[in-house]
């Protein structure tokens, strides 16, 4: 249900609100209320503090780590921190401070620096950023990215997770000016509300606007769900030489001898879609950017294993994934980089809209305008991210049962999923980092999957970004433009592409969306080169048991597992018979040869066949390394014969029908020129 904010007295303290919603509808006077007391918690990225030169050197006053990671630090009774609620949440820091009783120690290169006894206090100009100012008065770090719902009845102001900052003052400190406002660790903070005669915040619940309603008094038009990437930025998280590495783990850098793990993260900004019966743009100048939605659904957003909630009886919830592509300097793409998947948790509703579909307080129900986002450290967080095999991607259904959370099924979730810092995080070789000559570019892409959302390809963007190793390290990952929605198969060849020799398509069904794009090059010999690409971007037949609702799970046999979701195993291409192809290639960018796909010719069809799994678990394909949802693979050859219209196949992994999909795309001409098949006569009967 929607919660809606407002003092239980009319006499409180009020404030206007500092900017204008997004939608430019102007919102409702905020109230002021004032908080002091509760915790604030740490979770350190302590392998980026070692590639700065820094690491934890002690601390005062702190709790054991609460189940999530976090290490707590209480908050003091006096002073307080000032914020504004308005009619749906909260929006922000009016004033005051908030000091620690205790705090972490650091060693960095030039001595210590201290934040025991440190005190948050809201940035000027900047009200929803908190600078964590030391007790000789220095700031060193700040925090942003705040994630917030008002809970216990009003009572406390929980902020679920925020980005610890490094100060640009302390990137000058560490010698290192490149890391300023780097996210260095996640933070929490609960803090309890003070009550004003015996009344607090006060929850009024309302009725969400859900996907597939009706509109009143328009006949035949529904409310529908679109949600949109409006920004991400990319951030270096850690590298390691040795995935099983536990000490004396350091990269060495471009041409380094131990070709590192590097991850990187984004922090991530969606928007629900602004339409309420007239076409407007979410993202102005984007071609993606303006919903055919005209009215705008709200959007489920329940914490998994929370238990069941409208409208599919379950704990529904968004999830986020993100890639990294390489273009090199003969223009072919590969992924080189794929994360897990972050599983979302609480949205904050920003900018929301009044009205139907308009949001609400309680975190649990992205509303009409509302934007979100997720930090970096939240996105680097163990204890939600997971898999991909457990989600059926075309619907976001998340298979409980079995999963890395749930391992015995039993509905409760485990105590440790069994992440490490490299568990599920989007892994990058240093050696596909390097310079190269002719230069490579690169695009990052991040992007949501959400049930009942109508248009995939706006819930994700792709923006161009480069990577530098100066100094000793760390790697830099520079975030450039122009930012798109879109994947990134788009801009490799663009959908609409007047260019002959290449084509970009999509195979679309009740399965799910997958693209093919193809580049043939004239190499100046006579022959070709073919580029093809496919990325499946949310197909899967995925195998499931039980019903994914949570009034089933009583019965252990309706607990919903997905026992496997797999995408492709083979891909075809017509080729000549009277001349072979040759420099066949197969590329999955992860550097394993082990696991890649084999390519033959065979009756006038080139097909690669990803490997077999010799020893498959029970209702399993027997395959290994198929081209699943959220992955690009590329095919590429070399033949003699110039690229006409010609239709590739794509098997499907599972049993079903059909048993493959096709598309008409471009491919080396199957027969010399001037003769085609009508030329030759077919004997009587055939």
């Amino acid at each position: 249900m929607r919660g809606v904010l407002f003092a239980a007295l009319l006499t409180f303290p009020t404030v206007g609100i500092y900017a204008q919603s997004e939608s430019g509808e102007t919102p409702a006077t905020a109230q002021v209320w004032t908080a002091w007391g509760g915790d604030l918690g740490f979770i350190w990225n302590e392998d980026l503090l070692a590639d700065l030169g820094a690491r934890l050197d002690g601390a005062d006053g702190t709790s054991p780590q609460d189940a999530r990671g976090f290490i707590p630090v209480s908050l003091r009774e006096t002073g307080g921190l000032t914020f504004a609620v308005t009619s749906t949440n909260f929006d922000h820091f009016t004033g005051g401070s908030l000091g620690l009783r205790g705090g972490f120690r650091l060693r960095v290169p030039d001595g210590e620096l201290s934040l025991v006894d440190a005190s948050l206090r809201p940035r000027a100009g900047d009200p929803q950023t908190l600078d964590l100012v030391s007790a000789d008065g220095k700031t060193w770090f700040y925090l942003d990215k705040l994630m917030y719902s008002i809970g216990q009845k009003g009572r406390v102001l929980d902020v679920q997770t925020m980005d610890l900052r490094i100060h640009p003052a302390l990137a000058e400190r560490l010698g290192k000016p490149q890391v300023a406002n780097w996210a260095i660790a996640q933070l929490r903070m609960t803090l309890d509300v003070l009550a004003r005669n015996g009344e607090y915040i006060e929850i009024v619940e309302g009725g969400p606007v859900w996907p597939n309603t009706e509109v009143p008094g328009v006949p035949g038009a529904f409310y529908q769900g679109d949600v949109f990437m409006t920004n991400f930025n990319a951030q270096y998280s850690r590298c390691t030489n040795n995935l099983s590495c536990t000490s004396g783990c350091a990269c060495d850098g471009p041409g380094g001898a131990t070709n590192g793990f590097a991850v990187f993260t984004p922090s991530s900004t969606l928007r629900n879609n602004v339409n309420n019966g007239t076409a407007t743009a979410t993202v102005a100048g984007d071609p993606l950017g303006t919903s055919t939605a005209l009215y705008t659904a709200d959007i489920a957003w329940y914490r998994k294993f929370t238990g069941s909630f409208p409208p599919y009886d379950n704990d529904q919830h968004p999830n986020l994934i993100w890639n990294l592509y390489r273009i090199d300097g003969n223009g072919r793409i590969e992924q080189i980089g794929r994360s897990g998947v972050k599983h979302a948790f609480v949205t904050t509703n920003g900018g929301c809209s009044s009205g139907p579909g308009s949001g609400g307080s309680t975190g649990t129900i992205l509303g009409r305008s509302c934007s979100d986002t997720y930090g970096t450290s939240n996105n680097d967080s163990n204890p939600d991210l997971g898999p991909r095999s457990e989600i059926v991607p075309n619907g976001d259904l998340w298979g409980r049962c079995g999963s890395i959370f749930d391992t015995n099924c039993d509905r409760t979730a485990e105590a440790s999923n069994g992440n490490t810092n490299y568990s599920q995080r989007m892994i990058v070789r240093e050696s596909q980092l390097e310079a190269t000559t002719p230069a490579s570019t690169y695009l990052f892409e991040s992007w949501y999957i959400v049930r009942d959302d109508i248009n995939v390809y706006n819930t994700m963007a792709t923006r161009p970004v480069s990577f530098s190793y100066a100094g000793g390290g760390p790697w830099v990952i520079t975030n450039s433009n122009p930012y798109l929605l879109g994947p990134a198969i788009d801009r490799w060849v663009s959908p609409t592409s007047s260019n002959p020799n290449q084509k970009n398509v999509e195979i679309a069904n009740e399965e799910g969306h997958t693209k093919v794009a193809v580049k043939a090059t004239d190499l100046g010999d006579g022959t070709w080169r073919y580029d093809y690409v496919v990325m499946n971007v949310d197909f899967a037949r995925a195998f499931t048991q039980g019903t994914n609702k949570y009034g089933d799970d009583a019965d252990p046999a309706q607990r919903f597992r997905v026992v496997h979701n797999f995408g492709f195993d083979r891909f075809s291409v017509p080729v000549p018979t009277d001349a072979a192809p040759t420099a066949i290639e197969f590329n999955d960018g992860d550097l394993d040869t082990a696991n890649n796909w084999t390519g033959a010719v065979a009756d006038g069809v080139l097909t690669w066949t990803a490997p077999a799994n010799p020893s498959p678990p029970a209702n399993v394909p027997a395959v290994l390394n198929a081209l699943n949802w959220g992955t690009m693979f590329r095919f590429s050859f070399v033949s003699t014969r110039p690229p006409v219209a010609a239709d590739i196949a794509l098997h499907v992994a599972q049993a079903g029908k059909p048993e493959s999909y096709s598309a008409t795309i471009v491919g080396p001409q199957v027969q010399p020129d001037g003769i085609f098949e009508d030329d030759f006569e077919v004997p009587a009967g055939n």
